[in-house]
């Protein structure tokens, strides 16, 4: 009897001192795969990552706000009917804590909505390469509109702004570059708002290309040569008018003969529009010779005697 019940001790004990092992071996085994992927969510996670552009503007809110109220009320007051407060929720909205590669064109779709409003006719102006020039043109020049001079483009000109998906879900330290994820919050924004600019073009529309520039003018992969020029309506556009501008002091890489700009004019021609193309176009050709009058390459921009 006391055999039996020492062999019973014993087995207790081994059941016991069994059951403590597989516990912590469970126990270990859930700390190693709780460890396996929290280190996993910190290689992928968009907190973790240093991204290569400028982090979301500080005061992002207030510089959108004012850039509204200022464009409704003071510049185009027959817009004040935009509500600027829904517009602001509708961009934060589009891109606070989410992951800033994983932008889609239905999270701007309702701020496309709420900001658009009708462009003039013979009022477009497009660029690529002339940024400064041709801004400097329709603020002198009130006769044209480039895309910064909408609404859309009026508020996030040269403004940032990319989410997180852990709090506060807005990265101010950094966000993606195109190089670095295609659907970033900023290249999606600058290609639906692009493409609405292009869709509402009537009458005669401008092109500004830069004629200095050594890759050519005209470049397929630019946001005119991917989006606008294939999102222009030959139903509602009459004639594309190009004017191809040299930088003052600048090679005189490409003129309207060139080969990027015969690329451009083929692929309007195959849409059916009509097109011209000018060689350093007068009117802009004087703004560049205001900040260079004594340059060899604004005499002719001179009156002579």
């Amino acid at each position: 009897m006391p055999f039996r019940q020492g062999s019973a001790r014993t087995r207790q004990r081994t059941v016991l001192l069994v059951g403590v092992v597989l516990l912590l071996a469970a126990l270990l085994l859930a700390v190693v795969l709780a460890s396996v992927l929290t280190h996993g969510k910190q290689e992928v996670s968009p907190k973790m990552l240093k991204w290569k552009d400028r982090g979301t503007t500080k005061n992002l809110q207030e510089v959108i706000l004012g850039r509204c109220y200022n464009y409704v009320m003071a510049r185009y007051p027959e817009l004040g009917d935009k509500d600027c407060l829904k517009i602001w929720e509708s961009l934060k909205h589009a891109f606070i804590y989410k992951n800033p590669c994983n932008i889609t064109s239905e999270d701007y779709q309702p701020l496309m909505e709420l900001a658009s409003h009708p462009i003039p006719c013979n009022k477009s102006l497009f660029w690529s390469k002339t940024s400064d020039l041709a801004h400097r043109y329709t603020k002198s020049n009130q006769n044209f509109l480039t895309l910064e001079d909408t609404l859309l483009g009026y508020m996030a000109d040269r403004v940032s702004w990319c989410g997180d998906p852990s709090d506060p879900g807005i990265n101010y330290e950094s966000c993606p570059k195109r190089s670095e994820c295609e659907s970033n919050p900023g290249s999606v924004f600058w290609k639906m708002a692009s493409k609405m600019f292009a869709e509402a073009a009537c009458g005669v529309v401008q092109v500004m290309l830069n004629g200095s520039v050594e890759a050519g003018a005209f470049r397929s992969s630019s946001i005119f040569g991917s989006i606008e020029i294939f999102n222009l309506n030959p139903n509602k556009v009459s004639a594309v008018h190009i004017w191809l501008m040299h930088d003052i002091g600048g090679p005189q890489t490409e003129s309207c003969s060139g080969h990027s700009i015969r690329r451009l004019t083929s692929i309007l021609e195959e849409r059916n529009f009509k097109i011209t193309c000018e060689d350093n176009y007068r009117p802009v050709q004087l703004l560049q010779c205001v900040h260079n009058p004594d340059h060899t390459d604004c005499r002719l921009c001179t009156n002579t005697t």
